[in-house]
């Protein structure tokens, strides 16, 4: 739909509404314009099929009480037949017909929507048989969708049905426009494809097909750092840890990874290679930490040293746990940095909710950890806003792990 021709209603309806008319737009999404937009958005959707007047009133009156509903609906139709003569289309026409107790809009101006074009380049993809010009119509397909169906009118069950219909669509297109990169080994053009699932579509596990072309592409430092960047998101901008179905397919790439041949000097130096500072406990993405908190345990059960699991939360002044907010994110960071700093090289911390973070404090007894939430809280203080740190603290024991200690723990000290 980049090319546009004269006297053709074009008519958006991924991530919002709108319509255009000789590159003037109609409408938006305003309130005082809903009535106008809801009667268009079904007329121009259901161009061929017509809409039952029923269900115009039902989706344009929604549950308010009207004492007479079929009046009303007669004006917002003529009030629309106005807004659109305003708007430059031609004189003369009716723009919306009933018949048979249906709305249709009218025959003589063509409409180019986005949804319903996808759906068509779809169905021509179904029916290609050449690979080539398959994948072409799918990604024609797929990059209609910039958004869900009618996002703004999430009331209407119409367009719930509509949005989840085409959501599998765009699913499926790229799933199949995937499978083709693979069976031609095209990996690189499956990065891309990867990379643009998951702008169109964030945090829904179209990562894995780049992750996937990066290993079949022999990139896998990359690989590694793109899968720690991926989960860093997944925990920052939905607040818990990574998926199962992500730890596992980390671990079915990771045993793809293979490396060359190398001695034993060679090996540890590669292993030796620390990214970012060397100073404080060992930060890291929680995939990470929980293999680390595994062998831990393991550990435990021969070595008889003593280590506890911590997990430090910012809170408020009621003792809530901080799950939004503008200032969430800079609170956060000046958290890890104060536990980072707080505790000893051999300790690792990894990030765990929005506002959380897990310690294993290793060698070290239940009074110190007290020692450290105070030297943390130290650290975070900052004036006197009313937001401080909350410790839990929990031995780790092998297979006898979970066995409680603490309670709260030492609160921090208030801060800014």
């Amino acid at each position: 739909m980049e090319e546009t021709e004269k006297d053709v209603l074009y008519v958006r309806m991924f991530g919002g509404f709108s319509m255009e008319w000789n590159g003037m737009r109609i409408t938006g999404n305003r309130t005082k314009e809903s009535q106008f937009a809801y009667l268009m958005q079904m007329l121009l959707h259901f161009c061929s099929e017509g809409v039952p007047k029923e269900e115009l009133k039902a989706v344009i009156f929604e549950a308010r009480e009207i004492e007479n509903a079929n009046h009303a609906l007669r004006s917002v139709v003529y009030n629309a037949r106005k807004k659109l003569r305003a708007a430059g289309l031609p004189e003369g026409d009716a723009y919306i017909e009933q018949r048979q107790g249906r709305y249709y809009w009218t025959e003589r101006i063509p409409v180019v929507e986005d949804a319903r074009e996808m759906e068509r380049l779809i169905q021509r993809a179904e029916a290609e048989p050449d690979p080539h010009i398959r994948h072409g119509l799918y990604r024609q397909a797929c990059s209609l969708y910039t958004g869900e169906f009618l996002s703004t009118q999430n009331t209407a069950v119409w367009a719930a049905q509509e949005a989840r219909r085409y959501h599998g669509l765009f699913c499926i297109s790229i799933q199949r426009m995937a499978q083709l990169l693979r069976e031609e080994k095209k990996y690189d053009r499956l990065e891309l494809l990867g990379r643009y699932a998951a702008r169109t579509e964030p945090l829904a596990d179209w990562e894995t097909l780049t992750m996937e072309a990066l290993v079949a592409l022999g990139r896998h430092q990359e690989a590694r750092r793109f899968y720690h960047d991926t989960q860093e998101r997944y925990l920052q901008e939905q607040g818990f840890a990574p998926s199962q179905r992500m730890r596992d397919m980390a671990c079915k790439l990771g045993e793809q990874m293979e490396r060359r041949y190398g001695d034993l000097a060679e090996i540890q130096q590669e292993l030796a290679q620390e990214n970012g500072q060397y100073t404080g406990g060992y930060m890291c993405h929680y995939p990470v930490f929980s293999e680390i908190y595994h062998m831990i345990r393991r550990m435990t059960e021969r070595g008889g040293q003593s280590v506890y699991l911590m997990l430090c939360t910012a809170v408020d002044g009621k003792g809530n746990p901080l799950k939004e907010g503008a200032r969430l994110e800079e609170v956060a960071r000046r958290l890890g940095e104060s536990i980072q700093k707080a505790v000893r090289r051999s300790d690792v911390v990894s990030r765990y909710g929005r506002s959380q973070y897990l310690v294993l404090l290793i060698n070290i007894t239940y009074e110190d950890c007290r020692l450290v939430q105070r030297r943390i809280s130290q650290g975070f203080q900052e004036n006197r806003q009313r937001i401080h740190a909350q410790y839990h603290v929990s031995i780790v024991r092998g297979p006898e792990d979970g066995e409680y200690r603490g309670g709260k723990g030492a609160k921090g000290v208030e801060c800014h």
